[in-house]
């Protein structure tokens, strides 16, 4: 079993950016430890689940442009 993803019976608060508006959407949660992630379209689907020093990271990249399309 991969502990990375959570499933459906995950009892958590879910919310959606207020960029949001096409449909393309992910949703994100704060778990006991980390941030968890799903797609907004199948909310009964898996999220993966992040450790707070990887989503810190992630956060980092994106903020610095590491994703920018050139």
């Amino acid at each position: 079993m991969d502990h990375n993803i959570l499933t459906a019976e995950s009892d958590l608060a879910w919310r959606k950016s207020s960029y949001s508006g096409n449909g393309n959407c992910v949703e994100v949660a704060t778990p006991e430890a980390g941030m968890a992630v799903r797609d907004s379209k199948d909310p009964k689907g898996p999220a993966l689940h992040f450790s707070a020093d990887a989503w810190t990271a992630f956060v980092a990249d994106v903020t610095g442009g590491a994703f920018e399309v050139r």
